[in-house]
Order: structure tokens, then C-alpha cells, then sequence
């Protein structure tokens, strides 16, 4: 089983985002060997379910979602992942902080998988969950793609 997690300051906008595009992805690709799941970088949002904007953008695209509630990532359940996917590079500077020196190597941006090394913006800010979910589609295309057997 290959376990990804996407990460971001708080786990409501972002990474969730990315969790359930993923996992809509990775079911319609048929693909049964891939767990994917979310968590946050800092405790400001911890308990709390998704965002309204991504909620919003989620049942727009028609892109199946579950209630669920932000946790926040620890230096040992770090190491249970085969691939730790931050939003942006304040989100790669706390996991690099965070994980173990072995696990460095699984802290890959969720935009480099497309050959970029642009961030994932924070609708938390911008405002603009659009922008926000077309760069996650890409990115997680694109890093299903990387997996391709």
C-alpha cells in the first residue's frame, strides 16, 4: 500500500482538498493500492471539518467528500507515509523541522510533481478556491501519473 499525506497550515482548505481530489482520482483510475489522507502543520484549526470554500468547490466539481476533522501531524505518524506532500514552502520548512532525517525524502511540494515549484495558493487568504483547485487537480494528476505501475 503506498500512503500519501497532504499537509498545510491548518488541514481545513488545501490538503483536504488535495485528499479528496486524490482519492477521487485514485478511484477512478481503479487503483486499490494507494491510501491517501490529510493533516495539519500547526494546531490552529485542529477539530475543525472543512472549509466552506472547499467544501463549496468540492461539490462543484462533483468531487465526493466526508466530513472529517483536522489533526495535526507528529514526528512519528510522519513515518508511517510513503510520500508527505506540503502545500507551500512554509509548509516544507515545518515538516522539515518535524520529520525524522529519514523521512526528508518523502517531503516532496505538491506543484513539483508537475515540474514546477510554484505553490499551491491559500484560499484562506486569496479568497480564490478556483485558482486553488485547479493547481491541486494538476498536481495530483500528475503525481498519480509518477505512480503509474
Amino acid at each position: 500500500m503506498i500512503k500519501i499525506l497532504f499537509l498545510c497550515h491548518g488541514n481545513i482548505c488545501r490538503s483536504p482538498m488535495a485528499e479528496f481530489v486524490m482519492k477521487h482520482l485514485v478511484k477512478s483510475s481503479g487503483r486499490e493500492d494507494i491510501s491517501v489522507e490529510s493533516a495539519a502543520l500547526h494546531t490552529d484549526e485542529i477539530g475543525s471539518d472543512i472549509h466552506r470554500g472547499t467544501r463549496n468547490k468540492l461539490i462543484e466539481m462533483n468531487i465526493p467528500f466526508s466530513p472529517r476533522k483536522a489533526w495535526l501531524l507528529t514526528r512519528e505518524k510522519a513515518s508511517e507515509y510513503d510520500y508527505l506532500i506540503p502545500m507551500d514552502d512554509l509548509n516544507v520548512a515545518d515538516l522539515k523541522r518535524l520529520v525524522k532525517e529519514e523521512d526528508l525524502p518523502k517531503v516532496k511540494k505538491l506543484l513539483s510533481f508537475t515540474g514546477s515549484s510554484k505553490p499551491i495558493a491559500d484560499p484562506w487568504y486569496t479568497g480564490n478556491f478556483d485558482e486553488t483547485y485547479t493547481d491541486v487537480l494538476a498536481g495530483c494528476s500528475a503525481l498519480l501519473k509518477s505512480l503509474a505501475i
